[in-house]
């Protein structure tokens, strides 16, 4: 029998049909278009309730000499604007973190000049624009098509990414702190506190969400462990950092030293959680066939909480050498801030030294690799040398080391380089429409298995 919707060869920017790769949350109208032989399986998980999926068939394949293809259920209205916002996924906002982080590494250069701060300023109005932008498109989304939502928060994978959404605020917070607070004055100060603490329950609501995800969507193979694990904790590591920015910059003592322990906090939940998601990580790519060329580009992510854990426990010494004192805290232990400060430079290199081992790692096996597709995982570059690059900038600072010093600057550039590259490449993908699909990344290995094992369980009769 043929169907309505008929596939097609073309591109996944095909304007007429949906692929295997472009995945997408459909309603409940939407879903009634769905073969009948799938809803049966439907209720085998949760996320298949509202992944509309459709099998058709391609000369070449297993049954009956017939190759079998997924693709999804087409809404004849969700074109142009409408595909944009339907597919417009949280993962948009890995942009804002790495626009975030270009800013405050110029900012922060140790080698710096009155262009370079005005560049940094023009990043940082630009990420402001874009997470707002960002934020405006995914409220409609959520309004319009309020479905996907529950969908998204119950799906694996996709649920990681919003977690970009507080350490793309937290980046703007931080500047916010560097820049409009010595410019404009206290209020800018207590208005990135309070932004802080928005931002701080929204960290820890992704970070605990991630470990009732992961215990609750069970693997039966180590294979499907992907680095996606460490955003969520990295929104709570970077909460920490954000926390002394502002702990340093806010006019009340007593607020000052709460924020910096709190701070603590944030860095006493996620930082240990990174050594357990890395120690599974890397038992996954020592045990099992390196990641495909789609997802390579995550082999990086590992030196972001890596790189912002020692980050931002420098800094968190540097505060507490100087509120300890005024505050009396510790009265019992002598020049305790200076112990805080002393341990909390010394860790902070040792997760340098270790962050080396991943960067060296992950440009190897990138590098031979060979090319890999484009897909919004490529800004995955850009956000983890940057934080490592903070934490190169701030061991130089307090070593004052010409290397690290100049190890930062051309890390910076890299950055830079790297920012112009992908951001040009993602402007000509948008205006294609090769960007707006869900999930992005083509990291859903969770998907790709469930679908696969759709396909093996049909029948010659079921399929025709």
């Amino acid at each position: 029998m043929e169907d309505s919707i008929s596939t097609c060869n073309n591109d996944s920017d095909c304007p007429d049909h949906y692929h295997v790769e472009n995945t997408l949350v459909v309603n409940e109208k939407t879903s009634s278009q769905i073969r009948p032989s799938l809803k049966g399986e439907q209720n085998n998980r949760s996320n298949e309730r509202t992944l509309g999926l459709r099998l058709d068939r391609e000369k070449g394949g297993t049954h009956g000499g017939e190759k079998q293809h997924d693709t999804v259920a087409y809404d004849p209205q969700d074109r142009g604007f409408r595909r944009i916002i339907r597919n417009f996924t949280p993962s948009w906002f890995i942009i804002t973190m790495s626009t975030g982080v270009v800013s405050i590494l110029l900012h922060q250069l140790p080698y710096n000049g009155k262009w370079l701060q005005i560049i940094s300023v023009i990043f940082f109005v630009l990420n402001l624009v874009l997470f707002l932008l960002f934020t405006f498109i995914s409220c409609l989304r959520y309004v319009l098509h309020p479905e996907i939502f529950p969908a998204v928060l119950r799906h694996p994978h996709q649920s990681l990414f919003i977690a970009t959404f507080p350490v793309g605020l937290a980046t703007i917070i931080n500047m916010t702190v560097l820049v409009c607070a010595p410019a404009w004055g206290r209020g800018m100060a207590t208005l990135a506190w309070v932004l802080w603490w928005i931002d701080s329950l929204m960290a820890l609501a992704t970070c605990f969400h991630l470990t009732f995800v992961i215990m609750s969507n069970r693997r039966s193979e180590l294979e499907e462990m992907t680095a996606l694990y460490l955003i969520p904790i990295v929104a709570v590591v970077i909460a920490a950092t954000s926390g002394c920015l502002v702990a340093g910059a806010i006019p009340n003592h007593k607020h000052r030293l709460w924020t910096l322990i709190i701070s603590y906090i944030f860095w006493g939940i996620g930082t240990p959680l990174s050594w357990i998601i890395l120690t599974l990580y890397f038992l996954r790519m020592t045990l099992h066939k390196p990641l495909k060329r789609e997802v390579i580009v995550s082999l990086l992510l590992p030196i972001g909480p890596l790189g912002l854990s020692g980050f931002s426990i420098i800094l968190l010494g540097k505060l507490a050498k100087r509120l300890f004192p005024l505050q009396g805290s510790l009265p019992n232990v002598a020049n305790a801030g200076d112990i805080f400060y002393t341990l909390g430079f010394l860790l902070g290199l040792i997760l340098w030294s270790f962050a080396i081992v991943w960067f060296v790692v992950a440009v190897s096996m990138i590098a031979t690799a060979g090319r890999f597709p484009f897909n919004m995982g490529w800004w995955g570059f850009i956000f983890p040398v940057g934080v490592f690059t903070l934490l190169t900038i701030t061991i130089g600072e307090e070593l004052e080391s010409r290397f690290f010093k100049v190890l930062s600057c051309v890390l910076t550039l890299m950055c830079v380089i790297a920012w112009l590259a992908i951001a040009g490449k993602t402007i000509q993908n948008s205006l294609l429409g090769k960007m707006f699909f869900a999930p992005c990344l083509g990291t859903d290995l969770y998907l790709t298995k469930l679908r696969k094992e759709k396909i093996d369980s049909r029948t010659p009769k079921e399929v025709v």
